[in-house]
């Protein structure tokens, strides 16, 4: 039997979501596509589950998909308020003080993502040659789990101004895109099958 190393971030918790529709996408569920052969979540997780404590998912569908790659899939509480849902239901599930969030359909990431959105001792959201990323963050788990309720009762359910709440900071990768996939376009420009 072979020991798991520690973590490199042990106070941390990735939590992916991928918990929406697919609306854009024909209802086609994200996470499951495929590039290079590979599901997308799955790439995700292999990709930083070694540098984690814990591994969750905001999934609504398709249970049994994650449970076959021994992932564990949190489904919404709140329907209906896009990303924030996901945020509530990792929030809750989540046992560590920080939360990382990444949507399932990241296409790209740098290898010190983690060491470089622990800048701020409030969290911090990463800022690319796009724009705002604010689904691509680190959460301090307890003042999250103190705001969503007041951000999804006020009916303003943008992610960018629950992170104006927390008063998180931005953190800028230059010449970094993390692109994402909304629509048929998309999935063939990054080469996604499903």
């Amino acid at each position: 039997m072979t020991a798991r190393l520690l973590p490199t971030h042990p106070s941390v918790t990735l939590g992916v979501l991928a918990g929406g529709e697919g609306s854009r996408l024909g209802g086609r569920d994200k996470a499951w596509l495929e590039r290079g052969g590979t599901p997308l979540v799955v790439a995700l997780v292999d990709g930083l589950a070694a540098h984690v404590d814990a591994v969750l998912v905001s999934a609504n569908r398709n249970p049994e998909n994650y449970l076959s790659h021994g992932l564990r899939a949190i489904h919404d509480e709140i329907h209906g308020i896009g990303p924030l849902g996901g945020l509530h239901a990792l929030a809750i599930a989540c046992r560590t003080d920080w939360l990382l969030t990444l949507p399932v359909d990241v296409l790209a990431l740098p290898g010190d993502l983690i060491q470089r959105l622990q800048a701020g001792e409030q969290g911090n959201y990463a800022v690319d040659d796009d724009g705002p990323q604010p689904l691509v963050a680190r959460w301090r788990v307890v003042d999250l789990r103190r705001e969503l309720p007041a951000a999804i009762a006020s009916g303003d359910h943008a992610v960018h101004q629950l992170q104006a709440r927390l008063d998180m900071t931005p953190v800028r990768f230059e010449q970094m895109r993390f692109g994402n996939l909304n629509s048929p376009e998309d999935l063939a420009a990054a080469g996604v099958e499903g």
